[in-house]
């Protein structure tokens, strides 16, 4: 089975950069697609980017099109997202997450539970 841990997460001021790092343990295999959601407070969880297992699909939300890229490197068992242009609105507790069969797609809407593997979440305040 797949386990999720993220890290990265932190305090930067607006403008700044963060780079959050998924690391994927148990059963290593390229047939399940990554996304990364958030939850901001008082907002409900939003889908903010994802990546096909074969890595031929992205998507990205627009509150962080331009600004985030989400990649994934399989000889080291990783998935990251590259933060770039923070504003304060991106301040929430980060999570990635995994849904098994999605090889050639991805989608940002977790609909019936598609994403069933989940890491603990990693929190990234952008403040001055």
């Amino acid at each position: 089975h797949l386990r999720l841990v993220e890290s990265g997460g932190g305090l930067v001021q607006p403008g700044g950069s963060l780079r959050l790092s998924c690391k994927i343990s148990g059963l290593t295999l390229d047939r399940f697609a990554i996304a990364w959601f958030r939850q901001a407070p008082g907002k409900e969880r939003e889908g903010i980017s994802c990546i096909s297992g074969s890595r031929i699909t992205t998507n990205y939300a627009d509150s962080v099109k331009g600004r985030f890229t989400i990649s994934r490197d399989s000889a080291r068992n990783t998935a990251s997202l590259q933060m770039n242009s923070l504003k304060p609105e991106d301040t929430a507790v980060y999570y990635c997450a995994a849904a098994w069969g999605s090889y050639t797609t991805c989608t940002l809407q977790n609909s019936n539970g598609r994403y069933g593997t989940w890491g603990q979440g990693t929190q990234v305040t952008v403040s001055s």
